[in-house]
């Protein structure tokens, strides 16, 4: 069971990432921000610290990465891709 003072980091940390999944282009908006919301606060902390360090690229890698153009050469970043893909596939109303 969380404490209150876990509940706060967690909350001004999802603030802080909130921010930094604001970019250039609405479409990574979208992924991004939908994904943190809604999944991020149930991964695991190295799959958190991956989503943390997938947020250091750049908004043309990111768009390349999650339109599937190219992949994250590290297997790590290849894999919180996927899962903010397979993410925003199954929030697609039918």
């Amino acid at each position: 069971m969380k404490d209150g003072n876990e509940d706060n980091r967690l909350q001004y940390k999802i603030a802080k990432l909130r921010w930094a999944c604001r970019r250039g282009m609405l479409e990574l908006d979208v992924l991004l921000g939908n994904f943190l919301e809604q999944v991020y606060p149930t991964l695991t902390l190295p799959d958190q610290q991956l989503f943390e360090h997938l947020l250091s690229c750049s908004d043309p890698e990111l768009f390349s990465f999650l339109m599937g153009k190219n992949s994250p050469v590290e297997n790590g970043l290849a894999r919180i891709t996927m899962m903010i893909k397979q993410h925003a596939r199954c929030s697609i109303p039918d």
